[in-house]
């Protein structure tokens, strides 16, 4: 059972169109589905919002850390809730994939992605589920960190919101931990 579902970002007007926000995209829809508000918690160092899924109340984080970071507070709101790190859901941007692929994963390094290094390395433990948001890979020269903090192109960003009502539908299931099941019917 998924107890808290973490959205990895860059806070700041600055970073909330760029790429490497999908995972503040992505717990902003799920709060405004549930009509969920965020509050500032300043001891977690993010932005904390709480709904209901199936009976269960979880928990939505949006670290204020920056990315590199994003583990102190993720660490703080599991120790703060009595969470383990097989409770949490991680939700990131891929790059590895073409943008609105999302593939659902459980556990193993953290492939670059320094938010994910962050978690890791304060959790103590790779053992969480994540979802993963292809943003594709930059087509020309471009460096990595200019193509991840810039805004995606107009027919990528739909196919994100696609990939994201996809799992929308699924969501009940996803909560519950039927990962098998969300993965047949998200891995198209």
């Amino acid at each position: 059972m998924i107890r808290l579902i973490i959205g990895l970002g860059n806070p700041g007007r600055q970073y909330e169109k760029t790429r490497h926000n999908a995972g503040f995209w992505f717990v902003d829809r799920l709060a405004d589905q549930y009509n969920a508000s965020w509050t500032l918690e300043k001891k977690i160092q993010g932005r904390v919002a709480a709904i209901e899924i199936v009976k269960q109340k979880i928990q939505i984080l949006k670290p204020e850390t920056f990315m590199n970071l994003s583990g102190q507070s993720v660490v703080s709101l599991m120790k703060y809730y009595q969470i383990s790190s097989a409770e949490c859901l991680v939700i990131h941007d891929e790059l590895d994939f073409e943008a609105g692929v999302v593939r659902l994963k459980q556990g193993g390094g953290h492939g670059g992605h320094n938010g994910l290094r962050s978690i890791i390395a304060c959790v103590g433990s790779n053992e969480f589920p994540r979802l993963r948001i292809g943003i594709g890979k930059p087509k020309t020269m471009q460096s990595v960190a200019d193509y991840v903090l810039a805004t995606p192109e107009k027919i990528e960003l739909k196919e994100i919101n696609a990939a994201f009502n996809n799992v929308f539908q699924n969501l009940e299931q996803l909560v519950s931990g039927d990962f098998e099941l969300v993965m047949r019917k998200i891995h198209i």
